[in-house]
């Protein structure tokens, strides 16, 4: 009984809570672009929560493709895929992971509420803590080959490979394992490099990596821990930031800071100037804030906790630094209110389409404080002389909504394989789809 009147409770509770939420405005494309609108903040007593469901794919539906492309499962039956990694010999490695044990973040009834919704969105499994190799030996575009690479780690996300190296980003860390290409399988010990912030709340704990072109660096990505310092400045020391890593001793400095969550990374082929993808703060409204593509500037400063897009101060965070909000970044490129931007990867030596050959794939993972919906979608920005031509985002994989609202999967992960096909990781599907030319 007791069982009954809590999932009665909880089921009642998401209701009245989708029931009071705001709606928003405007399109998701006025929050699109190098010049996106930024209308009056709007607050509420309790947040706009409006997760779609988790029901996963059925059988022989996929994402709809955008034209002149294709798309299929290059593996299924994985468990939270998220992220992925090209080796030189085309294997492809997938880190299967999950949220780590975190007792602060939940607390309360807004910690409570919050955790509800995880739920519906199917991120409360638990993590299977590893990273798989998937080899296609045949060329057909279907993994023949899939072995348990790595196992036994905390929540892994971020993976380079350095020489005879493979660095892997921890929740908590980042670890070194010897290992030569080829390989199905890593039975040494990894070696820790650098310790992260984690703790017991570790609000962002996907934890991303990229080398320097020299290999001597790693560029680590460290999200807030919280939504606008709600929690203390204390809590996020070193947080909101991109870190630069020393690879032979550890050491490292903070490269660019007031990032509130930055993931995807990617080197701009031309300029060499490394990008990222932001997802930025939540509850001023479904038509604020944009998440963001942005170049990244040693010593940059982007604005969070104090203020949104360049010089937007956010008021509620206290005390003020009108001097650190002076000094704040613009992004160079909206993709839209709450879409949740991850994945990452630049185009070059892509074999799909020539709409596709210069820019941007984005792996959106989707809203949940936003009504109507807004992300679950993977798409290409075009660039041009290695910036954003300020040229409306392409679909390059889009439903992943049902017309109830239900998610059947949500683009995580992007990169191209060997081949210059697009893999996306699918964290709800639990697929890894691969996208080529017709």
């Amino acid at each position: 009984m007791k069982m009954k009147s809590t999932r009665l409770l909880s089921g009642l509770l998401v209701l009245i809570i989708a029931a009071c939420g705001e709606m928003a405005t405007l399109p998701i494309s006025a929050g699109t672009g190098p010049q996106p609108i930024l209308p009056a903040p709007q607050r509420s007593l309790i947040p706009t929560v409006n997760i779609a469901p988790a029901k996963g794919w059925l059988v022989g539906t996929a994402p709809v493709a955008a034209p002149g492309t294709r798309v299929a499962a290059f593996a299924s039956g994985l468990d939270h895929p998220r992220w992925l990694y090209v080796l030189p010999n085309g294997d492809v490695l997938v880190a299967e992971t999950n949220a780590p044990p975190k007792p602060d973040d939940a607390r309360g009834i807004r910690g409570w509420v919050m955790g509800l919704m995880m739920t519906r969105a199917g991120a409360r499994v638990p993590s299977a803590n590893r990273i798989t190799l998937l080899r296609d030996s045949d060329g057909d575009g279907v993994a023949e080959l899939r072995t348990v690479l790595l196992d036994g780690l905390n929540s892994p996300f971020g993976m380079e490979l350095v020489g005879n190296n493979l660095y892997v980003a921890n929740s908590d860390a980042v670890l070194r394992f010897p290992y030569t290409v080829g390989e199905t399988h890593i039975t040494a010990p990894g070696t820790k490099v650098v310790d992260l912030p984690a703790g017991t709340i570790n609000h962002h704990w996907t934890k991303n990596l990229i080398a320097s072109r020299d290999g001597k660096k790693l560029y680590v990505t460290v999200g807030s821990n919280s939504n606008v310092a709600e929690r203390g400045m204390a809590v996020e020391a070193e947080r909101a930031a991109i870190w630069e890593v020393d690879i032979k001793n550890g050491t490292h400095r903070i490269f660019a800071s007031g990032l509130r969550n930055p993931i995807g990374l990617a080197w701009e082929p031309g300029s060499g100037a490394l990008w990222t993808v932001v997802n930025e703060r939540d509850e001023l409204g479904s038509d604020l804030v944009p998440d963001y593509l942005t170049s990244v500037r040693d010593g940059g400063f982007y604005g969070w906790p104090y203020s949104y897009y360049g010089q937007h101060v956010d008021e509620r965070v206290s005390p003020p630094q009108p001097e650190l909000v002076a000094r704040a970044i613009p992004p160079d490129y909206a993709l839209g209110s709450h879409t949740a931007p991850l994945g990452l990867a630049f185009s070059a030596g892509t074999t799909l389409p020539a709409t596709f050959s210069n820019g941007m794939f984005i792996g959106q993972h989707g809203s949940w404080n936003r009504r109507p919906h807004s992300g679950y979608k993977v798409i290409f920005v075009p660039f041009a002389n290695g910036k954003p031509t300020g040229e409306a985002p392409v679909d390059v994989l889009s439903g992943f909504l049902s017309e109830e609202g239900d998610a059947f999967g949500r683009p995580v992960g992007v990169v191209l394989d060997r081949r210059g096909a697009l893999l996306v990781a699918d964290d709800v599907g639990n697929v890894v789809w691969r996208v080529t030319a017709r």
